[in-house]
């Protein structure tokens, strides 16, 4: 258990409540993402976007906005509390997705998916109310059960968009994220309990940011770990924003993509779950360098395949659910071993952080994104990429060596 937390709060809700709070809280982000996915086509004809990759901007916009807005959240929560900067962060978001959806242009629209993020932004500080109660493979198990609960959303969304797109107009989508934004923070006004505790409270002093700052820039894991996240994360927005082409302009069954998009997030789900058994056993480094070092393993095949002009759906699908399965051993752990050092600074740490992760993310998966060029093998090789540049990255915050055993006393 952590020294840091706080008896009442971790009384007041019950641990199988907040596992599903914390996840809808992560999945406020992932369905405006993917449930915008069949949706992409249809944005481009209305809003008259000539350039086919150019519609993937709808994506990445909202996730540079969310890396953006996790440079403050954090922070704000370090001063005046977990609850109300979550509850006023979520009601921004309510009003963003509206706004958005009344959009008449595209610019109009890239401008307010980039409020839309920065306001989902906030769902950052359910890191830090995860640290504020949890600390080493304690919360690492929390937080592959709260992913494994998440990945449901990325599985489920693109479906359910479609099917209100065979329904209403696609501006009905963003009905649908400002109704799930106040649904969710009404339950978190409502059961959400203060988390941070009295002593760690800070003042958002320039001396006491500045000197917050410098304790996570140091701290070799938490600069290292977090630049894996953003490469390894690049390669998923990479995907996310060139699936809906792939199944559209290489397969030409774009019907397929929802299903086809379920079975490859779901993998993730399914070793997010594995992760969350034998984590607390086998550790961090083990299960999440194995992983990485699949990853690439996986994403080398696939380039070599997709290369090579061998690329059916059927191998299409297995690389890449296989690829993405390996994400499920990496990203929940290195972002814990991240934030392992950082009690005392969580808010301020998870800012800085997610800032790097997801606006790094961001630009890395535009850059995979602007390389489709009809074939599968821009997002095979990006991956491949991605996977070595996290290697290294690893490499460095171990020393040069992986798989060393390591004991948490928390």
């Amino acid at each position: 258990m952590s020294t840091n937390a706080t008896p009442i709060a971790r009384q007041s809700i019950g641990f199988v409540e907040f596992l599903i709070m914390a996840a809808s809280l992560m999945a406020c982000q992932a369905l405006a993402i993917d449930a915008m996915l069949p949706a992409l086509p249809t944005i481009a004809d209305a809003l008259q976007v000539d350039n086919a990759n150019h519609v993937q901007w709808v994506v990445t916009a909202y996730v540079a906005g969310m890396g953006c807005g996790q440079l403050f959240w954090g922070m704000l929560s370090d001063r005046f509390g977990r609850r109300p900067v979550l509850i006023t962060g979520l009601t921004l978001y309510v009003i963003a997705a509206l706004l958005a959806g009344f959009s008449n242009s595209f610019v109009s629209l890239l401008s307010w998916r980039f409020v839309h993020g920065l306001a989902g932004a906030c769902v950052v500080v359910s890191r830090s109310v995860i640290r504020d109660l949890y600390s080493g493979r304690e919360m690492a198990r929390v937080m592959s059960l709260t992913f494994i609960i998440f990945i449901m959303v990325p599985v489920m969304a693109p479906t359910l968009g479609q099917v209100i797109l065979q329904i209403w107009p696609w501006r009905s989508l963003f009905m649908l994220f400002s109704i799930y934004g106040a649904i969710v923070v009404t339950w978190v006004t409502l059961r959400l309990p203060e988390t941070l505790h009295p002593e760690y409270r800070l003042s958002l002093t320039i001396v006491h940011v500045a000197e917050s700052a410098k304790k996570v820039i140091r701290d070799r894991a938490s600069v290292c770990y977090t630049l894996a996240v953003s490469v390894i994360f690049g390669s998923m927005i990479g995907y996310i924003g060139m699936v809906q082409q792939i199944f559209s302009d290489v397969f030409h069954r774009p019907e397929l993509m929802p299903s086809i998009f379920a079975i490859c997030a779901g993998s993730m789900g399914v070793t997010s779950f594995i992760n969350s058994r034998i984590v607390e056993r086998m550790g961090m480094r083990r299960i999440s360098q194995t992983g990485l070092l699949l990853f690439i393993a996986l994403s080398g095949t696939h380039a070599v395949v997709a290369d090579l002009g061998l690329e059916t759906m059927v191998s299409f699908v297995i690389l890449q659910a296989a690829t993405m399965s390996c994400m499920g051993l990496m990203v929940s752990n290195f972002g814990t071993m991240a934030m392992e050092s950082m009690a005392s600074v969580a808010g301020i740490a998870a800012s800085f952080q997610g800032f790097v992760s997801t606006a790094g993310g961001a630009l890395v998966g535009a850059l995979i994104g602007r390389q489709f060029n009809g074939s599968t093998a821009p997002l095979a090789t990006g991956a491949t990429l991605c996977g070595c540049i996290a290697l290294s990255c690893v490499l460095m915050a171990e020393r040069g060596r992986l798989f060393r055993p390591h004991y948490i006393t928390s």
